[in-house]
């Protein structure tokens, strides 16, 4: 009877736990068995193992040959499991050395003819190898991913025989080539928005402090145009941050040649996603798209049209910045610090308050449409505007406003001023930060107070206020946070630009 271990990961969110893959041949009928909880998916790692070692000339023994995955009460999921499983049987057929091979942590899918296959959180896994003293050995194709984990041996192969080969003395296999940085997609230019000063000056705050920002206004008016120069206007990601951006992107199968992620994402999911699709869930527990955008902007078009519970889902990570997918045997938590940007009509048909094209069904229309969105929901969006379209003409003499990269001068030392404040450590926005944390004036503080009790802002809105404020101020360069800066981050929060033509709507007898 022989018995190899080799090391590998399961994931918990972006946690990689160790995972011992314990292979047992001893005599009895032939049979390969696997325990410790694994899913379909690792199951049928024994058909792919024994294809794979009989491509190469070799025959699994006629014993019984038991393979365990340690600790057995974790759920084992992912093609991942198939590198360590097939080099443990190769060790407990004492083909390959068990010791050397207890040094290292192993991940990647294998192909019947034994080529190895990229694998899902190979950068997670690389860095809790390198925190446990191992090596890492992983599909060539992904080595530069597993090289940004810092200083380890990495044994990137191509296929297996490669890695039979290296332990056995008769190849040395070649360390990966260094990752690259990803350049992210090409951004667009805000100088391609004409007119449209409150919506560009409501843009530029929403981007300095990382507030949520909702657009309502009719169709055609500018808002997905908006939204999408936003990620234009944003700073690169810290190296802290664009760790922590890769790590989630990479246990999701997204992170291409091991590029690591630079930019802040932008994600603009479709309103018939599902409310797993957006919070995260579904049958292996991945990311959602609330995850896939942390440190970056989550862009909900049309966002009345989400059902209600994928907007209510969203409440929780707005506040905590984290999201939790409960299951039965464990709770899986992904980080999801985003900045929320939605766009929507102010009614179904949409023309709202459009005296040329006034809406027929005004103003239960509009009612209807915009109860779609919760009050609790709307209490945690920092910034509300109406945008109005530009007429044929205006659109023939009005100059074009300031390019993408102006803005984001500013954008950046405003940022720079909120990091110096709060420290490297702190809050990474102002929209995260506490009311403590933002040196304010008496008065602005006193006016705020009055301007609350009069507009009945909840405690969360009235905080939300100040953020704003701060960030106005950080624009302005402002060493304490004014009363004319809360007094604009006001205007923006009080009520929904379309509420004054409902209220004109039933005063008039419509």
């Amino acid at each position: 009877m022989s018995i190899a271990r080799v090391n590998s990961f399961a994931f918990s969110g972006i946690d990689a736990q160790r995972v011992e893959v314990q292979v047992q041949i001893a005599s009895g009928l032939p049979a390969f068995l696997m325990v410790g909880l694994p899913d379909k998916a690792v199951g049928e790692a024994r058909e792919r193992v024994r294809a794979a070692l009989t491509s190469m000339g070799l025959a699994l023994p006629p014993k019984r040959i038991l393979v365990n995955l340690a600790p057995a009460d974790m759920l084992k999921e992912g093609s991942h499991f198939d590198l360590p499983v097939a080099l443990a049987v190769l060790a407990a057929m004492d083909i390959l050395p068990a010791e050397d091979l207890f040094a290292f942590a192993a991940l990647g899918e294998l192909s019947l003819d034994g080529r190895l296959n990229p694998a899902a959180g190979i950068l997670p896994a690389a860095i809790a190898a390198q925190g446990q003293g191992w090596g890492l050995i992983c599909p060539a194709s992904q080595g530069a991913e597993a090289g940004w984990a810092g200083d380890m041996t990495i044994l990137a192969a191509p296929d297996l025989l490669s890695l039979i080969n290296h332990f056995r003395g008769t190849q040395l296999l070649a360390p990966p080539p260094p990752g690259t940085l990803g350049a992210g997609a090409p951004s667009l230019d805000l100088a391609d928005v004409k007119g449209m000063d409150v919506a560009r000056r409501t843009l530029e705050v929403a981007a300095a402090g990382g507030h949520n920002l909702l657009m309502i206004g009719p169709p055609g008016s500018g808002k997905s145009m908006l939204a999408a120069r936003l990620p234009g206007l944003l700073p690169d990601l810290t190296p802290r941050q664009a760790l922590e951006v890769s790590m989630i992107h990479s246990v999701s199968g997204m992170l291409t040649n091991g590029q690591l992620v630079t930019r802040p994402p932008f994600r603009d999911p479709h309103f018939s996603a599902s409310p797993a699709a957006i919070a995260g869930g579904g049958l292996r527990a991945r990311p959602g798209e609330i995850s896939l955008a942390h440190r970056g902007v989550l862009f909900l078009d049309e966002m009345p049209e989400f059902p209600r519970a994928t907007l209510e889902a969203l409440r929780a990570p707005m506040e905590t910045g984290q999201t939790t997918v409960s299951r039965a045997a464990a709770h899986i938590t992904y980080p999801a610090r985003f900045q929320l940007v939605g766009a929507m009509n102010p009614c179904r048909c949409g023309y709202l308050g459009d005296g040329g094209r006034e809406c027929g069904r005004a103003p239960r229309c509009g009612e209807d449409y915009q109860s779609k969105l919760s009050g609790p929901l709307l209490d945690r969006i920092d910034i509300t505007i109406g945008v109005m379209p530009l007429s044929p003409r205006e659109m023939s003499w009005i100059p074009a406003g300031e390019s993408s990269a102006v803005v984001a001068q500013r954008i950046a030392e405003a940022r720079a001023r909120a990091i110096q404040r709060y420290g490297e450590d702190g809050p990474g926005s102002n929209a995260e930060a506490g009311p403590d944390l933002m040196p304010t004036t008496i008065e602005a503080r006193e006016f705020l107070e009055r301007a609350a009790e009069k507009l009945q802002l909840s405690v969360r809105g009235q905080i939300r206020a100040l953020r704003v404020g701060r960030t106005i101020a950080d624009l302005a360069g402002a060493q304490e946070t004014q009363r004319f800066h809360i007094a604009e981050a006001l205007t923006y929060r009080h009520r929904l630009p379309q509420q004054a033509t409902l209220e004109r709507l039933r005063a008039t007898g419509h």
